[in-house]
């Protein structure tokens, strides 16, 4: 289960004690039991509006992860290619090169 954020929280907190605050003054309870199903409400609620925060884009880490990778690869892949050695016509025949056994 993943942790939740710094927003996540806020809200959440925030959530809880504004509407436990909104609901003991317009109940006007004063019974014990009263006030813990107000409680119950506003932890439910507040836990609700936690949950449904926006979290960051999960999806858009894989795919530059992604991008990354293929970027490397290429990076990696074109140096090879620099070192080979350009092959002239003359070699596929065997003219082009001397192997010094003349």
């Amino acid at each position: 289960m993943p942790r939740p954020t710094a927003a996540q929280l806020a809200y959440g907190s925030c959530t809880v004690i504004l509407s436990t605050l909104a609901m003991l003054l317009l109940s006007q309870t004063s019974s014990s039991l009263g006030i813990a199903v107000v409680a119950l409400a506003a932890l439910a609620l507040g836990i609700l509006v936690a949950m449904t925060v926006p979290l960051p884009k999960a999806h858009a880490a894989p795919a530059a992860a992604a991008a990354r990778d293929t970027r490397t690869v290429e990076h990696v892949q074109a140096p090879a290619r620099e070192w080979r050695e350009p092959v002239s016509a003359g070699a596929e025949t065997g003219q082009g090169r001397s192997t010094g056994s003349s």
